[in-house]
Order: structure tokens, then C-alpha cells, then sequence
């Protein structure tokens, strides 16, 4: 395994149930694959014991103070990160962190962008709700009409990213449509991307932030908005 420093980023909100498992699964995968890394939980404004569980491990700890939306957390950790391999994963206990390394690889081998799909290995129907699934079916549809690239799981948050990609893309969104943004602007700007099947548990604890319908119009408008403007970056 390469030893390029490993920062792993960790938008939370919310998530006191589970934050401290997967914060403690991520340190075990990265002390066993022997790498210098750092993990970065960012604290999007939590109103219960999230930040508190979080600072009780070894990790950088950002809080937004209040609630700013899940791709605010992102950029904030983006912009923190000193890696030049940068891992995202949700707080919520969906992803599991032993599944890093096999995102990671993928960046040795040409890739700049790897997304973990819970659909490629035809285990992830159950990972979320029917509403859900219907909705990221049709946004990869949409994808794929508008970009010519088919990619199975467009709104995945498990992610490996090389940091170039991260400082060549300007990114916009502050919401759940980050990852659409991200999507989009890497396959729009000539930057390999590669989809590796990852398991996806359907979260025990607490609910889904996300809006299927105010969140799912946002990431529609930005399917439309990054696949026809003429600047991605």
C-alpha cells in the first residue's frame, strides 16, 4: 500500500448513535494498512452528543456551529484536508470503513475518482427506501442521457478522490446535491472515474436527513444546470 498521507473526511449530523463505531472502524482499517493518515469529522451543527463522541477519539473535530447542509460540511473538510487521498463516508453506520483499502486501490491505478456503488454487486435495494431507490435510478438516467456515461450510483457518499480533483473543481453546492456536483463535474471534466461495489446497511438509528422532494428537485436542477454550462471547474 502506497504511503501517501490518507485524510478521510466525515460530514455528521446528528449521529451520536453511530459516529463513535465508525469513527473506531476507520482507525483500525487505516492502522492496518499501515499508512499515515488523518480522520476529519465535521460537525454540521449537532444538537445532541455527536461533536462530544466525536473529540473523544484521536481526530480533528470541525463544527459548523449550526446546521449548513451536508455539502458545506464536505467543503469545509475538503478545504482542511492535507492528503493527497481524500476518502468520504457517511456518519450514519450505512458504510463500512474495512472497504476503504478497496476504494483506495483503484487510485493507484490511474483512477481520480471512485465511487462506492451499492448497486453494482446487487445487494443494495435494501440499503435505502423504495422512494430513494426510484430517485437514483432516474438521476443515473439522467446522467448517462446527458453525459454519455453510465454510472449506477450517482448520490453515493462513500467516495475515494485523488486531491488534484479536489482543488482543479470548484465546487457549489452546500446541500445533499454535492455529490451530484461531484458526479458530474469529474465524468465533464475528463477525470477517470471508476465504480466499486461496497455493502450498504440501512441505517438502525435515527432518520434520513434527506428530503426526497426538496432534495431530490436540487439535485435534479443541478443534473441539468453542470451538464449543459460550458465551465465545470
Amino acid at each position: 500500500m502506497n504511503s501517501l498521507l490518507v485524510s478521510v473526511v466525515i460530514p455528521a449530523y446528528n449521529e451520536e448513535k453511530t459516529i463513535g463505531e465508525t469513527i473506531s472502524k476507520t482507525i483500525l482499517t487505516l492502522e492496518s494498512l499501515n499508512v499515515p493518515y488523518e480522520i476529519i469529522v465535521v460537525d454540521d451543527g449537532s444538537t445532541d452528543r455527536t461533536r462530544d463522541i466525536a473529540s473523544s477519539y484521536n481526530v480533528k473535530v470541525l463544527t459548523n456551529g449550526r446546521n449548513k447542509g451536508k455539502g458545506y460540511a464536505l467543503q469545509r473538510g475538503f478545504k482542511e484536508a492535507k492528503g493527497e487521498i481524500i476518502i468520504t463516508l457517511d456518519a450514519d453506520g450505512s458504510h463500512n470503513p474495512t472497504e476503504i483499502p478497496r476504494l483506495m486501490n483503484h487510485l493507484f491505478n490511474g483512477v481520480d475518482i471512485v465511487l462506492g456503488s451499492r448497486f453494482l454487486n446487487g445487494n443494495g435495494r435494501n440499503s435505502t427506501s423504495k422512494l430513494n431507490l426510484v430517485g437514483n435510478f432516474m438521476f443515473n438516467v439522467f446522467i448517462f442521457a446527458l453525459t454519455k456515461k453510465l454510472i449506477t450510483d450517482s448520490q453515493t457518499g462513500f467516495r475515494a478522490y485523488k486531491k488534484r480533483v479536489l482543488k482543479e473543481i470548484r465546487l457549489e453546492s452546500t446541500g445533499y446535491e454535492i455529490e451530484t456536483e461531484l458526479t458530474i463535474k469529474g465524468l465533464k471534466n475528463g477525470f477517470t472515474v471508476k465504480e466499486e461495489p461496497i455493502s450498504c446497511h440501512r441505517r438502525t438509528f435515527g432518520v434520513s436527513k434527506l428530503s426526497a422532494l426538496s432534495d431530490g428537485m436540487k439535485i435534479l436542477k443541478n443534473i441539468l444546470k453542470y451538464a449543459f454550462t460550458a465551465k465545470y471547474t
